[in-house]
């Protein structure tokens, strides 16, 4: 059976409970996009899609005869009940998913069916009239009828089929329904989504999936109520106490999502923060950190690294020296070679890395054996481990030569730079060895592109 929306473009957009960059990125600027008044893209999407709906939704309720006439109070208690559920949006996964299933699919058996999408857009327009209150700019409506196109595919399908009672032997027509729907929102939002938030249509897609799942697992809920509704629609009153606790935890779920986005800001300022105190620490350290972090992201995008494992090696980038704070400072800026007793010191600098960003703990501690592996070579021969190959985790190997190629670059106490040419000999030179050899072609692509 079809179900309710589950769409992208309401006034909060969707958001991760899993701190993946790539889609916080987009969510960042969808909400940053929906804060504000609609204008340019936004608003003139917004009315071409709220005005084809409004044609589209008026053609049906006058094309669509139909033989069923609900009592005005009937009519009335969908309607609210259809916005006291528009007020659940649940944030699952990627996706938004608003439970009203619950009433959509009795809707489409109590009302006329060509008034059906009309009647959504009514009710989502009065669940919007708090937001209205709380300041919601008016152009904000454009939204409603935009978010009520989902209701079309499944009214063409059901039409198509005749005005049947709601029984299970149309199951088949109940499904290809559901498939209209989701077909109706995706067409809809995915393209919206594109011109507006220049979301990609993947990324429309995992953000509707999730809703979608949810919407299958409600229809039938909404289809029972709908079989003893069509002749007792009093029995719509039995949804609402379900709908009164999805509201609730729907708010509560919102909160820990808002939280969980902040604690990510939060890791990446406490990354620069940590940062800043070892360049404070040690000049040289602090900018060799912030060179490799840049020779760092244009590898692992050459290397087509996810946004997860980008995001840790932009940090473990950042704080692969972190070790060294623990580490004397007449060691540390010693103008000659250090001697065994002093190597052995300085390699504990990754082992007191690891150790600090597992006390930060949180998505910092989880860099930490990352921190560790930094100077672990690929022959087996690095430190402080001993590790090898494809064993040294993919976002160390990166730092690994990306740090060897700005230390060899960068003017030292004890010698000059050297040129960037040169230096890229030194790795090719100790590929196989020290250096992972996809890894210094990566950066050899990026320093010949002139990063």
């Amino acid at each position: 059976m079809a179900t309710a929306a589950s769409s992208v473009a309401t006034e909060r957009a969707p958001a991760a409970t899993t701190l993946d960059p790539d889609v916080d990125r987009h969510i960042g600027a969808v909400r940053e996009s929906e804060a504000e008044r609609p204008s340019g893209r936004s608003l003139y999407a917004g009315l071409f899609f709220a005005s084809a709906f409004l044609a589209t939704a008026s053609a049906l309720a006058f094309l669509l005869s139909s033989s069923r006439s609900p009592g005005l109070v009937t009519v009335v208690a969908l309607i609210l009940a259809y916005a006291a559920a528009s007020h659940a949006r649940f944030e699952v996964g990627t996706g938004l998913s608003l439970p009203t299933a619950l009433v959509f699919v009795p809707m489409l058996f109590l009302l006329p069916l060509g008034y059906v999408p009309l009647a959504i857009c009514a009710g989502l327009l009065v669940g919007a009239t708090d937001l209205l209150r709380r300041g919601l700019p008016l152009e904000k409506v454009l939204l409603v009828p935009l978010n009520s196109w989902y209701s079309i595919g499944p009214v063409i399908v059901l039409a198509a089929a005749g005005e049947a009672r709601p029984g299970l032997e149309h199951w088949p027509v109940y499904i290809a329904a559901l498939g209209a729907q989701f077909a109706a929102d995706y067409f809809i939002q995915a393209p919206y989504q594109r011109f507006v938030n220049d979301v990609p249509f993947s990324l429309a897609a995992r953000f509707l999936s999730s809703a979608f799942v949810v919407d299958v697992a409600l229809a039938p809920i909404g289809l029972l109520v709908a079989f003893v509704a069509v002749d007792h629609p009093v029995a719509l009153t039995f949804v609402l106490p379900l709908i009164g606790l999805l509201v609730i935890f729907a708010r509560e779920r919102q909160v820990r999502i808002d939280h969980a986005l902040e604690l990510s800001h939060a890791y990446r300022g406490t990354a620069l923060l940590l940062g800043d105190v070892v360049e404070a620490d040690d000049a040289y350290t602090g900018s060799h950190s912030r060179d490799v972090v840049t020779l760092v992201l244009e590898v692992s995008d050459r290397l087509q690294l996810n946004a997860r494992d980008r995001r840790d090696a932009e940090f473990a980038a950042l704080l692969h020296d972190i070790g060294k704070i623990r580490v004397p400072a007449e060691i540390i800026n010693k103008p000659g070679k250090l001697d065994d007793h002093e190597w052995a010191v300085m390699r504990q600098h990754t082992i007191e890395g690891e150790r600090l960003l597992s006390q930060v703990g949180g998505l910092l501690g989880n860099i930490g054996h990352i921190v560790r592996s930094c100077h672990e070579d690929w022959d087996g021969t690095g430190y402080p481990d001993g590790t090898a190959g494809d064993d040294i985790p993919l976002v160390a190997r990166i730092v690994r030569v990306c740090d060897a190629f700005s230390a060899m670059t960068t003017d030292r106490a004890y010698r000059k730079a050297r040129s960037a040419q040169e230096a890229l000999t030194e790795l090719r030179r100790c590929t196989g060895t020290d250096f992972d050899p996809a890894v210094v072609e990566a950066l050899a692509e990026a320093v010949a592109a002139g990063i």
